[in-house]
């Protein structure tokens, strides 16, 4: 990684990210041993997976759809390489600067990423619904000089950009009649632009955490790190076709919706559908349907809440073409499997993976499931559970998760790196069991393992037993530092419509629960609220119930 930043520049580079990076011996173990991960010493993943499309025969092929617009890889490929002008030509880029990209998923915000990356910048992607502070944040440690923005989402970053005057140029897009947008001075392009030579190792993108156990970090990937990612579950689990066409809920600013949204669609030739209107688990039933979606991608919680939208879809439409549903972000309780499964008549694929990691690194196909388990090791990795000291634990045994493989993460400028790579070994923080058939059962997150009475339980276990009450529509759960049992587990449920969150069903549910997991585990309390405290990206922040306890 400190070896030059390129095979083929000529033009000056900025190595900012580059010289802040993890010294070598903090630096993860990467493994490239299968013959799909042999990569080219340079290497622009845009070139890989837009220019090459072409010639793969998926030129004419839809690659970005919307509700009023299809782009062909070809004509995303001349969009892309007119703004790739703008960025280097008008505003005098060069490779290693950062770009910052603020916006919803949508066709522009697609086109503006890739042609950031293959111009050799650096995207640094940022969630929506972000205030000035938070994008403050992300500007001091990234130092972008240029952001490219949404028109609806300026405000903030304009109030981030007056604290900051290093980020001297804020361009938006997917605006119409006006003569400064992204769009209209890419009008004014050729569209001729050769894919700037990176080195596999040059950094593609700065990912900063979603921020579900406090302040948000910045990991870094390479062009070589995403299209690994390409060629390991993509390849091995989902098994998408040029025919897919792909939807969901994830944004581009999170790396499970990258993949999942943009970069994993393009490695298969597929097409993807951003829509026009805000989710919400009735709307994407009912545009699944419509758009003819058979990939969809969104968090457990959103799943349960499509679930009976998806029922009555069905059953007044018919089966559709809905073939994958890709689950991750978050713990996937049964219960909501069940209940999807129930719902659709189809298997959730299940799966985890890190920001730090880019992906997904242990999932199954729906084929391979097996109850209570997210699944096996992705080909391309290696996983094991481990003790404090790194040593593999006997099978059936809670520990902390290791894996390593062909990405691993790279912090910039952070000293949290030594706590996530270990002897060349990523840790992403999660308490797991591994079964004799060499399955991985999730417990919780490492820092999340409450110890009552001196038993271990998991919160997501407990979670997933209070789900299977008819009256409960969401629910987290903490341990509680306790005098006498040394933690105790509180439940924070919120409850069905109808439902009265009185003493009679705080005992309903402890009932319930020790009815259907072992008694120990029962939360001792139980508080009801109207609702749960996630990130954009879905995921619960159980710091933040701990924090109101």
């Amino acid at each position: 990684m400190n070896a030059p930043v390129s095979t083929g520049y000529s033009a000056q580079v900025d190595r900012f990210v580059h010289q802040r990076l993890p010294s070598a011996s903090q630096m993860p173990t990467l493994r490239f041993e299968r013959p799909e991960l042999q990569f080219p010493p340079q290497l622009n993943l845009v070139a890989e997976l837009l220019d090459k499309a072409v010639q793969k025969g998926w030129a004419d092929r839809p690659m970005l759809r919307s509700s009023t617009r299809t782009l062909s890889y070809a004509q995303a490929r001349q969009e892309v390489d007119c703004i790739a002008q703008v960025l280097t030509q008008d505003l005098g880029l060069v490779p290693g600067n950062r770009v910052l990209l603020r916006g919803g998923n949508s066709i522009s915000m697609a086109l503006a990423w890739l042609a950031v990356v293959k111009a050799g910048l650096i995207s640094v992607a940022t969630m929506p619904l972000l205030r000035a502070k938070e994008l403050g944040d992300i500007i001091d440690k990234s130092q972008p000089t240029v952001a490219l923005c949404d028109g609806q989402l300026m405000d903030e970053l304009r109030l981030a950009q007056a604290q900051h005057p290093g980020l001297a140029t804020v361009m938006p897009f997917n605006v119409h009649g006006q003569p400064d947008s992204l769009e209209a001075r890419a009008r004014r392009k050729s569209g001729v632009f050769e894919a700037c030579p990176t080195a596999a190792e040059d950094i593609a993108l700065l990912a900063f955490t979603s921020g579900t156990t406090g302040k948000p970090k910045a990991a870094a990937h390479t062009h070589r790190d995403v299209l690994a990612a390409c060629e390991t579950w993509p390849r091995h689990v989902l098994q998408a076709t040029p025919d897919d066409i792909v939807m969901g809920s994830p944004p581009l600013a999170f790396t499970f919706g990258l993949g999942g949204m943009l970069v994993f669609p393009m490695w298969a030739g597929a097409s993807v559908f951003y829509p026009d209107i805000a989710y919400t688990p009735q709307a994407m039933a009912k545009l699944i349907h419509d758009v003819g979606a058979t990939i969809c991608y969104t968090a457990p919680t959103f799943y349960r809440q499509m679930a009976p939208f998806m029922k009555e879809q069905m059953a007044q439409r018919g089966a559709g073409s809905l073939r994958v549903c890709v689950s991750a972000g978050e713990g996937l309780p049964d219960a909501t499997r069940q209940l999807w499964k129930n719902s659709t008549g189809i298997e959730i694929t299940d799966g985890i993976g890190a920001t730090e990691m880019f992906h997904i690194f242990i999932s199954s196909a729906p084929r391979e499931v097996r109850r209570g388990a997210i699944g096996k090791v992705v080909p391309g990795y290696s996983a094991r559970v481990v003790d404090d000291d790194g040593a593999e634990l006997p099978r059936g045994t809670v520990g902390k998760l290791a894996v390593i493989g062909p990405t691993g993460c790279k912090y910039l400028d952070d000293a949290r790196q030594g706590n996530y790579v270990k002897d060349g070994w990523n840790y992403p923080g999660d308490a797991f069991v591994q079964d004799a058939d060499g399955y991985f059962f999730y417990q919780a997150r490492a820092d999340d393992m409450i110890i009552t009475a001196g038993y271990n339980v998991g919160a997501p276990e407990v979670e997933d037993a209070l789900l299977k009450h008819p009256a409960v529509a969401e629910c987290g759960v903490v341990g509680l530092p306790d005098a006498e049992r040394g933690m105790i587990i509180k439940a924070f449920c919120v409850l069905k419509p109808g439902e009265l969150g009185d003493a009679a069903m705080v005992k309903t549910l402890q009932d319930h629960v020790k009815a259907n997991i072992a008694p120990y585990k029962y939360p001792r309390e139980v508080v009801f609220v109207p609702g749960l405290p996630r990130t954009e990206t879905g995921k619960l922040q159980r710091f933040k119930l701990k924090q109101s306890s």
